[in-house]
């Protein structure tokens, strides 16, 4: 029979100790430790391929004598989730997908295993009925796919048995903290239950080459719940973000073993489902029949991918004593201190002035080449001076006032040129092996902040 036995966790990062601590010695949080029964493995309880004594012994080879085979890719269908994925779905692969609760992370979910042609894909859930998933599943397509198998189970070795006998190509488990395993005597969602269902999951995917979606839930601070370790374990960690109140939703690649990372995709959530956003940069630009001071253009970068977005810019007098700093969609920190560069080295008085920054359409942005444009929208409302909206910004402004050039630049001018924009701003330090004769817009190179002010407000 086997034997269990009790120990502590700590809920942030997952470190084990056989006695309760006050603060854990890895993440250096407090009381964070929880106790949890922890039963070994028991022979007469199934696994994943748990006979391991038909594996071959792994041995040392030499990195020169390694066959190397290129990645084998799977295209869902998904324009803008192959982007994020960089490329394409890859075989065996685990990705975790992580995001506030009613976000959209199970429609997302289940329209790829809808729209995805010619492959087997089952579908486990753990949180909703077959009856609740069918609904959805009509909702999003009329006649929903006959490839898409659903499994409403959360013990994963039924979920095994399964899956032997279905053969599928694609897993999808929603969500990781609703499994648990036979090997753990301890509730589902508790650390070491995250951890066993992720490592079995992954032995799975990587033995058999079937790739691994996990839907996983976040804390209250934002990050995903359950051990850091569940985030170090996985090949492609993905961040499903957005305002419920807004249509849009952003899927940002926060790690990839397969592609870049900080890749962006973007959705639009509708009664049928979510629509895949090809040009961004048109739904981030307000369309206005007048020009309205407080308002400038930004040339970004998410990722490979450049967009247009609007920065708007409130500045009035402090009705109470303390001046009010708040922004929406940009690090507060920055934006407080391009406020002590204009009152340093510009000489606007805006000590005594609240100032409220929103980035327009819900995104956050944490690109430094938006700093100019973030000055000029703030000045344009401190004056009350309207900017032309065929103008746009692209540079970095440093402490000393002087504007500092941002990589990449020939896309973000591209991309503004694509868009019918008439002139950029630039830092002159990005000029260099550009061919300003192949773009129909105008390129302003400067090089101080008051160069900026005098051409764009006279």
């Amino acid at each position: 029979m086997a034997k269990s036995k009790s120990a502590f966790f700590c809920q942030s990062c997952g470190y084990e100790s056989a006695k309760w601590l006050g603060k854990c010695p890895s993440c250096n949080q407090w009381n964070t430790f929880v106790e949890e029964i922890v039963e070994k493995s028991s022979a007469s309880v199934p696994t994943w391929k748990s006979d391991t004594a038909s594996r071959k012994l792994s041995k040392p080879s030499k990195v020169d004598e390694i066959q190397s085979s290129t990645e084998r890719r799977i295209l869902t269908g998904d324009k803008e989730l192959d982007r994020v994925l960089g490329g394409g779905l890859v075989e065996g692969s685990l990705v975790l997908i992580g995001g506030e609760p009613g976000i959209g992370k199970s429609t997302l979910m289940l329209q790829l295993a809808l729209n995805l042609k010619g492959k087997k894909l089952l579908y486990i859930s753990g949180e909703e009925s077959e009856q609740q998933i069918k609904m959805r599943a009509e909702r999003i397509q009329e006649s929903p796919s006959s490839n898409c198998y659903i499994l409403t189970e959360t013990s994963t070795q039924n979920i095994f048995k399964q899956i032997e006998i279905l053969e599928p190509e694609i897993l999808v488990v929603d969500s990781i903290q609703t499994l648990h395993s036979a090997h753990i005597d301890s509730t589902p969602g508790s650390v070491s239950q995250v951890r066993e269902c992720t490592a079995e999951l992954l032995r799975f995917a990587k033995e058999t080459g079937v790739p691994v979606f996990l839907i996983g839930h976040i804390t209250k601070d934002g990050a995903i719940a359950g051990p850091k370790i569940l985030e170090h374990m996985v090949d492609t960690v993905l961040q499903f973000e957005g305002d419920r109140h807004h249509v849009y939703r952003i899927l940002r690649s926060i790690k990839n073993r397969f592609g870049a990372a900080a890749e962006l995709g973007i959705y639009e959530m509708q009664g049928s489902g979510l629509r895949e956003v090809s040009n961004p940069s048109e739904i981030l630009l307000s369309q206005r029949d007048e020009e309205l001071s407080g308002i400038a253009i930004a040339a970004t970068l998410e990722g490979a991918r450049p967009m247009l977005i609007e920065t708007q810019a409130l500045v009035s007098s402090a009705a109470y004593g303390t001046p009010q700093r708040s922004a929406t969609g940009f690090d507060t920190k920055r934006m407080n201190m391009l406020l002590a560069v204009l009152e340093k080295r510009c000489g606007f008085r805006l000590s005594t002035q609240d100032v409220f920054l929103n980035i327009a359409g819900g995104i956050r942005v944490e690109d430094p080449a938006i700093d100019l444009a973030v000055l000029i929208a703030i000045i344009s409302s401190h004056q009350d001076i309207t900017v032309s909206s065929k103008n746009c910004f692209a540079a970095e402004v440093g402490l000393s006032g002087e504007i500092r050039a941002v990589n990449r630049i020939e896309q973000r001018i591209a991309e503004a040129d694509k868009l019918g924009f008439e002139t950029i701003y630039i830092s002159k330090y990005n000029l260099k092996g550009i061919a300003t004769d192949k773009y129909n817009l105008e390129i302003k190179a400067v090089s101080k902040i008051e160069e900026v002010f005098s051409l764009v407000f006279g």
